[in-house]
């Protein structure tokens, strides 16, 4: 067998001839497909390679018109090499070559461009007819992996075909939440820890669907089909709905991520009840900019609106969020509540949290309490609302 380079450089050429690339880590059978195809002579072949970097740039110097590639060769493989080739090269055509039947990996060639498929072992003539077939235009799969496409192209339609069902199911649930069907409002009481007196209520969004999904596994699917904040500002629009049902001296507060609290269609349902509205600014996303959130709370400020931060003591970034938004109302974390009679690491947080809050004019809520033991040790510490299963459970407002 006579062996060739890596790379060789291309000569004048007699015209018709088919110009081939070979790319394939293993030197025997990139040996013996050179020696095959410098044989033939309706077929001119300018060179070899051994990884994808180096099928990249052989096929960027001599543009062939055809590229046999391995498909599992060092340097990103066969698809990346695919791609690659057609951007620079895009005359070219790509034949796959595979040492196995491999459909996900037939799939992801034909994805990256190829037009030809070949199991390493094919008879000769077989190459040889497969490189002229693409050559004009056509395309050329081995009979091993005829089989084998059909059926995984189909089932993946098929799976496509489903998820997209599923997705269109979902969307369309969401969007009947949005336009207030199969949506409820439940309002957990906030109180003053000394005589339980009811200052102001938590509206809290749930949602009737088949099968059961919690309210938090709602909004992260209306976020992640860009309808997060059309479903926040209608809990929103909805839960306001309960405020003449109210205490009149009491305050409702509703959730808000910062996505929503900067949509322009806030302020107008806020605006008839601004005075008795509390929005608490939640964390199902990064806030990516400060002073942008600040611009849109001023108007809201402005109406009358109150801003509160949720979770607070729970993370780094709920302190950032104290810092930079300046809340009128710090809610503490269920986290930092839970059993802080008996952990004195959360009882020296919460005391630290609660002098930052008295220093800076806020007021602290304390959410998650589910003891006597707990309220009587944040009586302790100086908090004086807060809100949790052993002081109300939430539940439906007077007349709903």
């Amino acid at each position: 067998m006579r062996s060739f380079p890596l790379a060789a450089t291309a000569v004048s050429r007699p015209p018709q001839r088919i110009r081939v690339l070979v790319a394939d880590d293993e030197p025997a059978l990139r040996g013996a497909l050179a020696e095959l195809l410098a044989q033939e002579d309706r077929i001119f072949f300018v060179g070899a390679a051994a990884d994808a970097d180096e099928a990249i740039a052989l096929a960027q110097r001599e543009q062939p018109d055809v590229a046999l590639l391995d498909v599992k060769m060092p340097a990103g493989g066969g698809p990346r090499a695919a791609r690659e080739i057609q951007r620079l090269s895009p005359g070219t055509r790509v034949i796959a070559l595979s040492a196995f039947e491999d459909r996900p990996t037939v799939l992801e060639m034909l994805r990256a461009g190829c037009v030809g498929y070949l199991v390493k072992g094919t008879a000769a003539e077989d190459i040889l007819g497969s490189i002229r077939r693409v050559a004009q235009g056509g395309t050329s799969l081995s009979d091993e992996v005829v089989g084998g496409i059909v059926h995984e192209l189909s089932s993946q339609l098929r799976r496509e075909e489903i998820e997209q069902e599923q997705l269109e199911a979902r969307r369309d649930e969401i969007l009947r939440f949005v336009a207030g069907e199969g949506m409820s409002m439940a309002f957990q009481p906030i109180v003053n820890l000394e005589d339980h007196d009811v200052i102001g209520v938590e509206a809290l969004a749930r949602f009737r669907s088949f099968p059961m999904r919690r309210p938090d596994e709602w909004f992260a699917e209306a976020r992640a089909l860009d309808l997060g904040v059309q479903l926040e500002l209608s809990t929103i629009r909805q839960a306001a709905l309960g405020l003449p049902k109210l205490p009149p001296r009491s305050y409702l507060s509703v959730n808000c991520s910062h996505r929503a609290a900067r949509s322009p269609d806030l302020a107008p349902i806020l605006e008839p009840v601004a005075q008795r509205m509390v929005v608490e600014i939640t964390e199902h996303e990064a806030v990516d900019d400060y002073d942008e959130l600040a611009r849109w709370l001023a108007p809201l400020r402005a109406l009358g609106v109150r801003i509160a931060i949720d979770d607070a003591g729970a993370g780094y970034a709920s302190l950032r969020h104290t810092l930079q938004i300046a809340p009128d109302i710090v809610k503490v974390d269920i986290s930092l509540t839970r059993s802080i009679d008996g952990d004195r690491g959360k009882r020296a947080l919460a005391r630290a949290l609660i002098s930052f809050a008295q220093e800076m004019d806020m007021t602290i809520v304390a959410e998650g309490i589910e003891t006597d033991a707990e309220l009587q040790t944040l009586l302790e510490l100086g908090v004086r609302y807060g809100q949790g299963y052993f002081l109300a459970q939430p539940g439906t407002l007077p007349g709903t």
